[in-house]
């Protein structure tokens, strides 16, 4: 059986030693609310009773927010129309 979204969320917090507040501020970076007992419930085993499933949309948010975190922000595209030719 292949990983649960969950396991990867699971599995890159502790990679990038993460706490719960480390997660909700590198999901503010890119505007998505998470809260600390929502993540407690990700983190849950799927036997408790207050277990939640990682959604996709969960789990792409936080990606983006951690490649953010990692490398920082994406530098602004130059507009290739506005250079001006080189007249030779």
């Amino acid at each position: 059986m292949g990983l649960t979204n969950n396991d990867i969320f699971k599995k890159l917090r502790v990679a990038h030693k993460l706490r719960d507040d480390d997660i909700v501020k590198i999901c503010a970076l890119v505007d998505f609310k998470v809260t600390k007992s929502e993540l407690g419930a990700f983190f849950r085993n799927e036997n408790h009773p207050k277990y939640m499933e990682c959604g996709d949309q969960i789990l792409r948010n936080f990606l983006n927010g951690l490649i953010i975190h990692l490398r920082g922000p994406m530098p602004e595209k130059k507009d290739s129309l506005n250079k001006p030719k080189n007249s030779q």
